[in-house]
């Protein structure tokens, strides 16, 4: 896989610039002029209760969602663009979402599906596979310890298998940023080890990684800032180590809670 350390040239725009960002849904405001700047390569944690506004977010970076017009302005870049297609996006950033793993709840084989990362579909069809692309697949299976379920459908696969193989979809675009949807949801204590150990990998390798979660403990030690997100506003943003309080957590999520933290790693107790 390749190391993004070792690019020549860095595009000196922000990663994602948004200003006073406002989406409704029916009747409900899902984002409330949210203002958020990430730089390219940053490794972010927003973390947020259940109904933050969190996939809300993820469904406006990936154009899913829209905001409004706003009397104050509204800035609403990716890499410094105001328009982009799905073609600059998936070259800037790769996304999984639980969204995503139901749509891949279907008989093909996991290889397939990777592949399908180069054509943004959900399988092959009558599409154009190269020998480069295979051996693109192949490499990012074995690097995502993965390769041995190339010919297992993906239904038959466990969560964090099939989770870590739609990360590999993500990744054969060789994207600088990585944005991960609640990505621990159902998984148990060894498929949890296992997946932030590809996640440490991962960021390690060079590529930035935006974690969007409920957990504290999804917050691998590699990521540096912290974003608490609720009720459809940014609450709070800066180191992890400021961010990640007593007082903070407890406030965030409404409960009592003592923050520990144990070599990097992050976790709640007292609730």
């Amino acid at each position: 896989m390749k190391n993004h350390k070792t690019r020549e040239k860095q595009d000196e725009s922000p990663l994602l610039e948004f200003v006073n960002i406002t989406v409704i849904k029916g009747d409900t405001t899902v984002l409330d002029s949210v203002s958020l700047t990430i730089a390219e390569g940053e490794n972010v944690a927003i973390l947020g209760p259940n109904g933050a506004g969190k996939s809300s977010l993820i469904k406006t970076i990936n154009r899913e969602y829209y905001p409004i017009a706003s009397e104050r302005g509204v800035t609403f870049r990716i890499r410094g663009k105001d328009n982009w297609d799905v073609f600059d996006l998936r070259a800037a950033i790769g996304i999984v979402s639980n969204d995503l793993q139901f749509s891949f709840a279907r008989d093909l084989p996991a290889r397939e599906a990777v592949i399908s990362g180069f054509f943004s579909s959900i399988g092959l069809f009558m599409h154009k596979v190269t020998p480069a692309m295979e051996r693109k697949a192949d490499g990012l299976m074995e690097f995502l310890r993965v390769a041995h379920l190339r010919d297992r459908p993906m239904t038959t696969l466990s969560s964090g298998e099939a989770r870590r193989v739609l990360i590999a979809r993500a990744l054969v675009h060789e994207p600088k940023t990585l944005i991960l949807d609640e990505p621990t949801n159902s998984l148990d204590l060894n498929a949890l080890h296992t997946f932030r150990a590809t996640l440490q990998k991962i960021a390690n390798d060079g590529t930035g990684i935006i974690m969007v979660t409920h957990n504290l403990h999804d917050i691998i030690p590699e990521i540096s800032r912290v974003i608490l997100m609720k009720d459809g506003r940014f609450v709070a943003d800066g180191r992890k180590q400021e961010i990640l309080t007593d007082a903070r957590i407890g406030g965030l999520f409404g409960v009592p809670v003592r923050v520990k933290e144990d070599g990097g790693w992050y976790y709640a107790t007292g609730y």
